[in-house]
This record gives C-alpha cells, sequence and structure tokens, in this order.
C-alpha cells in the first residue's frame, strides 16, 4: 500500500495476513486465537491508552495521518479521532480477527455519505506497507514487548513518518509481572516468560534509528485478583510470547496446583492477590534531515568557541 497526496489509495477493506517472520507469525497465531478473550480483559490496556494520549497534550501536533501500530480491537480509535478531528486513522495489526473485531459499527449509510476516516490494514510493525514521510504520528500501545526483534522496528517507523512527525509509544518493563515470575519460579521452573527490555535500551534504539530528542520515563500501575485463576486468565488475554524455548506443553495437575499455591502465598492484607505491571512511554521526533558535510554545533559551544577567541592573551611572568 503506498499513501500518496491524498488517501484515495487508501481502501477501507481488509487484506489477507501477509506472511511474516516466523517468530512474527508465532505472536499473529497467540492473538488471533485469544480476540474475545482479549476484549473481555483489556481495562489495562485501554488505560495505559488513555494516559499515553494525554501526553499529547503536551506536544504541538496536527496530525493529517495517524498509524495505530498494533491497534488490537481499536480501544484508541475513538480518543485519537476526537482529540484530532481532521485526522485519518489507520489501524495496523498482525492478526486479522483483532482488526475485524476493530471494524467501525457505522451503517453502511453512514459510511456512504461520509467519507472514510478509519482504515485498518493486517501487517507486521517492522514491515509497514507505507510510502516514506506519509505519516504524521506513529502511535502504539503496548505492542512493541510483544514484538522478537523490537530494534528492527524503529528504523521501520522513523521511515514512514514525516519530517517533524511523532512517534509516540508504550510498553511493558522488565518489572512487568514480578509476582508471578516470582511463582513460576518456585512451581514450573522450565517455564520461559518473556523478558521485557528496559526502557534505557528502548531509548538507545530510538538514538540509533535517527531519532530526535527521544524521551523514556516510567510508572509502575499494580491491580488485584481475587483468585490465581482470575490473575492467569487475565495475563493469558493480554498477549502472546515469540521465545523459541517457550513452553508448549500443558501443565500437570500437580504443577497447576503448586502454582495457585505460589500465588495463594502472596495474598495481601486486603485478601487480594497483586500484580505490577511497569509501564514505559517514549517519544520522539523525526529530525529534519541533514545536508551532505554539514556539521551541527550546539549554540552554547559556539559561544564557548567565540568567547575563547576573542579573550585577550597573557603572558607568564615567571614568577
Amino acid at each position: 500500500m503506498s499513501l500518496g497526496p491524498g488517501t484515495s489509495e487508501l481502501t477501507p477493506t481488509l487484506a489477507d495476513p501477509p506472511r511474516m517472520p516466523a517468530r512474527v507469525e508465532t505472536v499473529r497465531r497467540q492473538f488471533d486465537r485469544r480476540v474475545e478473550r482479549f476484549r473481555a480483559h483489556d481495562a489495562l490496556v485501554r488505560e495505559v491508552g488513555r494516559r499515553l494520549i494525554e501526553r499529547l497534550d503536551y506536544v504541538k501536533l496536527a496530525p493529517h495521518r495517524i498509524a495505530d501500530i498494533g491497534c488490537g480491537t481499536g480501544g484508541a480509535r475513538a480518543a485519537l479521532l476526537a482529540r484530532y478531528p481532521q485526522a485519518v486513522w489507520i489501524g495496523i495489526d498482525l492478526s486479522l480477527p483483532m482488526l475485524r473485531a476493530a471494524a467501525p459499527r457505522a451503517g453502511l449509510l453512514a459510511r456512504w455519505l461520509r467519507p472514510p476516516r478509519e482504515f485498518r490494514v493486517c501487517a507486521e510493525a517492522g514491515t509497514l506497507p507505507f510510502a516514506d514521510a506519509t505519516i504524521d504520528l506513529a502511535f502504539s500501545n503496548l505492542m512493541l514487548h510483544w514484538h522478537p526483534a523490537p530494534h528492527t522496528v524503529f528504523p521501520e517507523w522513523k521511515r514512514v513518518l514525516r519530517t517533524d512527525g511523532l512517534l509516540m509509544f508504550s510498553c511493558f518493563g522488565p518489572d512487568t509481572g514480578k509476582q508471578l515470575r516470582a511463582a513460576c519460579a518456585a512451581a514450573l521452573p522450565d517455564v520461559r516468560p518473556l523478558p521485557f527490555v528496559d526502557m534505557h535500551d528502548f531509548g538507545d534504539m530510538m538514538v540509533a534509528a535517527g531519532f530526535a530528542t527521544p524521551v523514556m520515563d516510567v510508572e509502575v500501575l499494580t491491580l488485584t485478583y481475587a483468585s490465581p485463576r482470575a490473575l492467569l486468565r487475565e495475563v493469558a488475554a493480554l498477549g502472546g510470547n515469540p521465545r523459541d524455548d517457550r513452553r508448549t506443553a500443558l501443565v500437570s495437575t500437580r504443577q497447576a496446583h503448586a502454582l495457585f499455591d505460589a500465588l495463594e502465598a502472596q495474598r495481601g492484607a486486603d485478601g487480594r492477590i497483586a500484580l505490577s505491571f511497569e509501564v514505559a512511554y517514549g517519544h520522539a521526533w523525526k529530525p529534519q534531515p541533514r545536508v551532505p558535510g554539514e556539521t551541527s554545533i550546539p549554540l552554547d559551544r559556539l559561544r564557548a568557541g567565540l568567547a575563547a577567541r576573542t579573550r585577550p592573551a597573557t603572558r607568564d611572568a615567571g614568577v
């Protein structure tokens, strides 16, 4: 798909899922199977999306095209379109069933009378089917940590962004699910949980990709559950695991009871079981292209250099 000056080259229809790298394909299949479960347990995703969108209050931006990368069932669509009434929302996800769940609910007549402002594209985040410099805002809520090679994603996002376009994303950090990890280490030592990337590494990836003024910050959200089953049900609904060495066999009854016991031991004074989610937020801008042979010098360094040149020379008296 190539986005030209207008939006006529976009069609509000779903294409067949493209071929994807094996580990990305693994995540796609996992999300394909859990659409309804995801929609029933997406409160955390929606809350983080709301907080991510609030951060747009502090930037001056009037995007024409918004790429919602890893849009899932479209939880951020309405808020983004309400904030930017003139924008076109392009929901991108590798799961076709997720995109179908993100379909607009307007009737056929309403869609015919109004120009479409919503489009859905089945694509992988690291290989977007858009022409260079065609997106004004690349928005991604709680998707990046599921990607098996996030360092390949940032150069692609920079490619599709227009100059001075904004990248804004959120993702889980290393302390996410630390209580569950401790319980699994005790009850299921052969389990291979997803290793979340530190926010400083994501900052380095943005710098390496050529983004300007990258900013990362983090907060911890804690949810509580009435039972181990409720906790595990929500964790299973929220995402996949692209690890090649992940456990694929079902746990035995004995192992399941051991895991439940390990989680039960973590009940707090309120009688509920807590689970922490470390949420990292990042944003950066696509800078103006540099002219070949041009060198950028910070203004304070230039002033210091000029001051040194104009400072009167002094002579050592030899005392």
